[in-house]
C-alpha cells in the first residue's frame, strides 16, 4: 500500500510549509497524480486522515485531480491520451517514436488556510 507512504510524506511536507508559513490550520490540501502512480484515492484519503491526526492537518480535505496520460509522437506531432498498460502507438500515424508528456505526476497544488 504505498499510499501510507505517500500519505506520510505528504502530511511532513504540509506541516514543514505551516511551520514556515506560521499556518495554524489547514483545511484543504489539492493534488495532481498521474494516472500511472495509480493511486486509490480511497487508501490516500484514509492513510492522510490517521497520520495527520494531531497535527495542524487534522480534519483537511484531500482533493486530487487525476492527471491522464498523454504522449506527442516525435514524427507527426500528434497528442494522444492512450489507456495504461497498452502500447504506446501513435493513433494518428502509427509511429512508436512518442514521449510521454503527463501522467507520472504527483505534486502538492496548493493549500487552503482556516483564518
Amino acid at each position: 500500500m504505498h499510499e501510507l507512504a505517500i500519505a506520510q510524506s505528504i502530511v511532513e511536507q504540509v506541516e514543514e510549509v505551516a511551520r514556515s508559513q506560521g499556518l495554524a490550520k489547514i483545511s484543504t490540501i489539492r493534488l495532481r497524480i498521474g494516472a500511472l502512480r495509480a493511486v486509490v484515492p480511497e487508501a490516500l484519503e484514509f492513510g492522510f486522515e490517521v497520520l495527520s491526526q494531531d497535527t495542524p492537518l487534522a480534519g483537511a480535505r484531500i482533493v486530487i485531480e487525476e492527471i491522464p496520460i498523454r504522449i506527442t509522437c516525435h514524427e507527426c506531432g500528434a497528442i494522444s491520451s492512450p489507456e495504461p498498460g497498452l502500447a504506446w502507438l501513435c493513433p494518428a500515424c502509427g509511429s512508436a517514436v512518442v514521449e510521454m508528456t503527463s501522467g507520472k505526476e504527483l505534486q502538492l497544488d496548493s493549500l487552503e488556510v482556516e483564518d
